[in-house]
């Protein structure tokens, strides 16, 4: 039930494409939104207040169903855990399901099942979030709930340490058992050697076994404070009407100050590096490259806009570069991608990867990949392949209001990483905007760095493909 995300997956919290851009070569590309409409300003129109405490209040009014989607943001991730404590973030998590006074242990999700209600929970480097989808008539009683976890959670030892057990149980399942996530977690490690985003969300094992409850009770009263909280509500409800329930449940919790977010910066690297694992249990081999790239909120170039484009260009559909390269004209590919996610409150990564088709062998899989780049870095995109791109993020932006969960999901991830409300609203324009020069600057920026990481996923010796 809950959830963390693994290395640097963003796709795991679900986020629209006005957040990321990641790899679909797959998916056919979506009707091109019109062009008269294109670079208006507006996505979710959200409406918004913030309470005497300092919590932040979003509601996203969406009344095609008597259903809400109730989300708490807080402010903090595995980036901002103490040093020898990695997983606390996500471990606290966890015990978050564990009880108050006034819901025992395992209650709060059997109340919002017997309601008729789904919940959930997951850690990222950057925030940790809390969510219940339940109809209307059941907002006022999460909201309750919620507030009352908040401020009131009661640790023991007896719920501590067995839970303890299980996230340890988790890593074995999800890390250590997988060869994908296994070699994600080294990438990382490797491609940042001193940044916190370096460490695995979940935590590395022998840390995750020395956590105590004290340590998760001081997590506790160090971020979770409605003043480091934001709370997003969309569906069939307005800000008017949620006000007086968000003043009366969580405006009535005392703020508390909150320390600052500072983290160590990355030191300067200049050489490729190179990660290989070779696993009995691979079935599919791969190859990826990964580069540091700028985030929204870290990008003094401004390249961020321009590199969500390219990586449309280069991965959107059936039609892009690199499947339309690889997988269709060379036939060396069962699947080619480039993903890159600007919502960070540091840096972003950029990578690009592939799978072998069947008897391909690797070398001449990545030879192949990497002529793709070299093409990409002399000779750029054209302004066609740009309008062609922008449209298909447009329309995607255009229907994404659609969704109940995804406008609570896209808003709390960007206003916890450091954007505004605005900056969301204003992804249309900015995108609209984006013109073939920008997208091939922001492409040298990134891809002729040489401090990358490559990452080969292979079976054993003499059984590569």
């Amino acid at each position: 039930m809950l959830a963390y995300l693994p290395a640097r997956r963003l796709a795991a919290a679900g986020f629209l494409a006005l957040t990321m851009t990641v790899a679909a070569p797959l998916m056919p590309a979506p009707i091109a939104a019109p062009p008269a409409l294109a670079a208006e300003k507006g996505v979710f129109f959200p409406e918004s207040f913030t309470l005497s405490n300092g919590m932040q209040v979003v509601v996203v009014p969406n009344h095609r169903v008597p259903v809400v989607t109730h989300m708490v943001w807080y402010k903090v991730g595995a980036a901002d855990e103490e040093r020898g404590q990695s997983g606390i973030a996500h471990f606290l998590e966890h015990l978050m399901f564990k009880g108050t006074e006034a819901i025992p242990p395992g209650e709060f999700s059997r109340i919002v099942a017997k309601n008729g209600g789904r919940d959930n929970a997951f850690t990222s480097y950057d925030y940790t979030a809390y969510y219940q989808n339940v109809a209307r008539d059941r907002l006022e009683m999460v909201m309750r709930m919620e507030a009352d976890r908040m401020a009131n959670l009661k640790l023991t030892d007896a719920v501590v340490y067995p839970e303890r057990d299980v996230i340890i149980e988790e890593r074995r399942q999800r890390v250590e058992n997988e060869p994908a996530d296994r070699i994600g977690e080294q990438i990382n490690a490797t491609m940042f050697v001193h940044h916190p985003y370096g460490t695995p969300v979940i935590g590395w094992p022998q840390e995750m076994s020395t956590l105590t409850r004290e340590m998760a009770e001081s997590f506790y009263k160090t971020w979770y404070t409605p003043n480091n909280a934001i709370l997003v509500v969309s569906g069939d409800v307005t800000a008017a009407e949620l006000k007086p329930l968000a003043e009366r449940y969580y405006g009535a919790i005392p703020a508390r100050p909150v320390p600052e977010r500072t983290r160590v910066s990355e030191p300067p690297m200049s050489a490729a590096r190179q990660v290989v694992l070779r696993d009995e249990e691979v079935r599919q081999p791969s190859v990826r490259r990964t580069w540091i790239a700028p985030s929204y909120r870290l990008d003094p170039n401004g390249h961020a806009y321009a590199l969500q484009v390219l990586a449309e260009i280069m991965s959107g559909g059936t039609t892009s570069r690199l499947y339309r390269s690889l997988v269709v004209d060379q036939k060396v590919a069962t699947s080619a991608w480039l993903g890159y996610g600007p919502t960070a409150w540091d840096m972003a990564t950029l990578g690009v990867g592939a799978s072998p088709a069947t008897g391909v062998p690797m070398d001449k899989l990545e030879s192949a990949l990497w002529a793709e780049v070299d093409k990409l870095l002399k000779s750029g995109v054209t302004e066609e392949e740009v309008a062609t791109a922008r449209k298909r993020m447009l329309a995607a932006a255009a229907y994404a209001r659609d969704s109940l969960t995804g406008p609570a999901q896209t808003l709390g991830a960007a206003l916890a990483t450091g954007q505004s409300l605005d900056d969301v609203e204003s992804w249309p324009v900015r995108i609209d905007a984006v013109t073939a020069d920008q997208v091939n600057a922001a492409a040298r920026a990134v891809l002729s760095q040489t401090n990358h990481v490559t990452g080969l996923l292979l079976p054993p010796t003499g059984k590569d493909s």
